[in-house]
């Protein structure tokens, strides 16, 4: 008995011992956790399709972005049975054409074979002090402002006008396409003016609708990397080099927006309209959803996680309305632009009896 607890004794001792001469471990620092994740301890996040993100991957998006682009563009003409403007003209010529500096006006191309924009060439941060930053983003302002004043005064006279946004990659032969074409006609009969991208597809089948009706068809191309083309119902084509000049012709010169099925940049159109609205930039402007099935799933995640969480108010809901009828769409807008009118000339008015 006395052994065994002798023994025992013994192994607790050692045991002591042994935690004694052993220092304790150290705490990772800060510093020594935050190289961890530097160094990859932590799982790189992933993209909306599942793939770990690194430079490789998001080049790799980028380029087949600008491809999906440029062939859905293609799609679109084909359908409509032309060649599409990419394939058939060498190079285009939008906007204004008078030069003022080479190194801004010239149209250059980079390694694989894209046009580089004025927008991409805008948007290039300024790599050193040394690079002629200082001297020609001021001629792009000039530039920039030049495509102001060609586009509004292409533009002035459109009166009542109706933006119709939608895919270019959609036929001839698809419900939505002869839906925008019955919505273009509609609305010229109603003695709106229909303006669009000027591409196929959705913005094809608007012009041609208006156009066929005797009515004003209005196309706002854009330059793009690809030689993209207008559609052949455009009555008043007007080209565009930046992107943010012709987002604001479209809102300036329209009383609503019909938005069919589309992409990224029917998106754009759709939520830069919403948030004017929300931010009190323009007034009883109608945003109309055309085709309730394809934009459920948008409106479900809107009211089931963004209004939820209180990113919006109960009534920015009521901002978008929706329909699968091209007279619900002329009927909407013919009733709210009076009202639209009234109200941009009572607040005209305040503003000049505050000046006073």
């Amino acid at each position: 008995m006395n052994g065994s607890l002798d023994s025992s004794m013994a192994k607790t001792t050692a045991k002591q011992s042994t935690k004694e001469s052993v220092p304790p471990a150290a705490k990772p620092t800060a510093t020594v956790q935050s190289k961890a994740r530097l160094s990859g301890a932590t799982k790189a996040p992933r993209t909306a399709s599942g793939k770990r993100v690194n430079p490789q991957v998001l080049k790799q998006a980028s380029a087949a972005a600008l491809a999906g682009t440029r062939e859905r563009n293609e799609a679109g003409h084909r359908m409509a049975g032309r060649t599409p403007p990419s394939e058939s003209t060498p190079e285009r010529q939008p906007g204004v054409t008078r030069k003022v500096d080479q190194s801004l006006r010239d149209t250059p191309v980079d390694m694989i074979g894209n046009t580089i924009t004025e927008d991409e060439k805008l948007l290039q941060a300024p790599k050193s002090s040394e690079d002629g930053y200082t001297t020609t983003d001021p001629w792009r302002v000039m530039r920039i402002t030049a495509e102001f004043v060609e586009g509004m005064d292409a533009l002035a006279s459109v009166r009542r006008g109706v933006s119709i946004f939608g895919s270019a990659r959609t036929s001839p032969d698809d419900p939505m396409y002869q839906a925008a074409e019955e919505t273009g006609r509609l609305l010229a009969e109603a003695g709106f003016t229909v303006v669009t991208g000027a591409g196929p597809g959705v913005m094809e089948a608007a012009n041609r609708g208006a156009k066929r009706a005797g009515g004003r068809s209005v196309g706002c191309n854009i330059e793009l990397p690809f030689e993209q083309g207008a559609n052949p119902y455009v009555d008043t084509l007007v080209n565009f080099r930046y992107f943010f000049v012709r987002k604001t012709m479209f809102v300036k010169y329209s009383n609503a927006f019909v938005i069919f099925p589309g992409g990224f940049g029917t998106l754009d159109e759709m939520f830069e309209a919403i948030t004017l609205i929300q931010t009190g930039k323009i007034y009883q402007f109608p945003v109309i959803l055309f085709g309730r099935a394809y934009w459920a799933g948008l409106v479900r995640w809107l009211q089931s996680r963004v209004l939820v969480e209180r990113k919006i108010s109960p009534g920015d809901l009521d901002l978008l309305i929706m329909t699968d009828d091209p007279r619900e769409v002329v009927a909407t807008i013919a009733q709210s632009y009076p009202a639209e009118m009234r109200t941009v000339e009572k607040r005209a008015i305040s503003a000049r009896s505050r000046k006073a």
